[in-house]
């Protein structure tokens, strides 16, 4: 597996990571086999992909705790990512009650539930799963840098944060990543001004949903073949008058999968690698041939005629990648 340095400052890590939130319930469906997730999780440390990504929300702890089953005994070949910020009532919460929590004292509790699930004693890298309004930033991120000081955390993070709050961070303590969505037909921080500043401050970009929450992967033909509670079903992109035009993109990927003997999951990584030495891509799979397709995408290099045929794709992209965009920091 190649490598990648996480930012100017940060560490090097594999150059593709694995997004582990699918491994747990209430995102896309039914919760997938414990076991083979964790035999997921160690087939990726045996391939060299040592960048693990989780939350305290996902599956409300069941994730981190799912992950420190899987590491135990290979503490020392992971990278480990984790998230805080999203109240674990924000699916039931009352009209006006929080669902996003930056305060310091929930950064103090956060940790500290997290060390417990993962069974370590330090996380690699800890990220602001997303930004508080009622909060400022500067609070929160003088939060997490305590527990730097600490020794609790090595490297801190935000997720879909603006340019401008980047920044206001970064005034803090550095910021070694941004997670954010980015993907062939996601490609807003190409043109809000986050990719100049991830650049100008020398952050990583972590991507989610990299292969267009599973679309790219070429198995999807159909909204009716989603689980009833997945997640996707709330989305514009994947609403029945926008899922079929979308359609099309996967197809054009495919005749460059075909061309390259790859997969269009390959395809669609390698674009994102070559936008970027400073970007890390992380995604999500519950199965071993997905996993090892997925890391061999770090090997696949796209010539400038491939690269810019794909680049048109976000032109036809149809309905947006939230129905309610306050979640995002813009």
């Amino acid at each position: 597996m190649k490598h990648r340095k996480l930012g100017i400052h940060g560490p090097e890590v594999s150059a593709i990571g694995l997004g582990c939130m699918g491994m747990s319930p209430e995102t896309y469906g039914p919760t997938a086999d414990e076991a083979a997730s964790i035999r997921v999780i160690r087939r990726a440390l045996d391939l060299g992909v040592t960048f693990l990504d989780t939350a305290e929300i996902y599956g409300g702890g069941h994730n981190e705790q799912l992950i420190g089953r899987a590491i135990h005994g290979r503490r020392d070949e992971v990278f480990l990512a984790t998230k805080f910020g999203i109240a674990q009532s924000w699916r039931t919460r009352a009209p006006g009650a929080r669902a996003l929590d930056g305060r310091p004292e929930t950064v103090q509790r956060s940790i500290e539930g997290s060390l417990r699930r993962l069974g370590v004693d330090r996380i690699d890298l800890y990220y602001q799963h997303r930004i508080d309004r009622d909060v400022p930033v500067e609070e929160t991120v003088g939060a997490m840098a305590r527990l730097v000081e600490a020794g609790k955390v090595r490297y801190l993070g935000l997720s879909e944060a603006s340019a401008e709050t980047l920044r206001r961070a970064h005034r803090v303590h550095p910021i070694t990543a941004l997670q954010s969505e980015y993907s062939l037909w996601s490609r807003d921080v190409e043109t809000n001004g986050v990719m100049d500043a991830l650049r100008e401050l020398g952050i990583a970009l972590v991507p989610y949903s990299p292969l267009g929450r599973g679309l790219f992967a070429g198995e999807l033909r159909s909204v009716e073949h989603l689980p009833a509670d997945d997640f996707r079903r709330t989305l514009p992109r994947f609403a029945p008058e926008n899922f079929a035009k979308n359609l099309a993109i996967v197809a054009r990927i495919e005749v460059s999968a075909r061309a390259r003997k790859a997969t269009p999951a390959q395809i669609a990584l390698a674009w994102i690698l070559a936008q970027g030495e400073h970007i890390v891509p992380i995604p999500g799979t519950t199965r071993i041939e997905r996993l090892e397709e997925n890391a061999a995408a770090a090997d696949l290099t796209l010539g400038a005629d491939e690269l810019d045929a794909l680049d048109q794709l976000a032109e036809t992209v149809q309905g947006a990648r939230y129905k309610d965009m306050t979640w995002v920091n813009r």
